[in-house]
């Protein structure tokens, strides 16, 4: 399966199938919470927020290339990403495209 952000592939003529996308929702347990939020005093990149923020990149594309394989696709254009917070600690991550054959 082909994955680019750009709305085509060079050499390529493309049928679009349709939307495509995956999500989920992640969360870090309360001991690592905590030890984040101290963090914050200090300054400094999160380690276990940017683990868990990949974790769900992960799930999430894999989800929308299940999704396209159900249709036939033979790639994915167009990808876009987006997160946002759900609570405290836990974050929702979906990604979508267009799920595409080669003609």
């Amino acid at each position: 399966m082909i994955l680019v952000n750009t709305d085509y592939i060079e050499g390529k003529k493309l049928e679009m199938l349709g939307i495509v996308k995956g999500s989920t929702i992640q969360s870090k347990h309360i001991g690592r919470d905590i030890m984040s939020g101290l963090k914050t005093l200090v300054g400094g990149e999160i380690g276990a927020y940017t683990e868990m923020m990949n974790e769900a990149r992960a799930i999430a594309t894999k989800r929308m290339v299940q999704e396209a394989e159900k249709l036939g696709a033979e790639a994915i254009v167009n990808i876009r990403y987006a997160s946002s917070s759900v609570m405290s600690g836990a974050a929702e991550v979906i990604v979508y495209g267009t799920a595409v054959r080669f003609s």
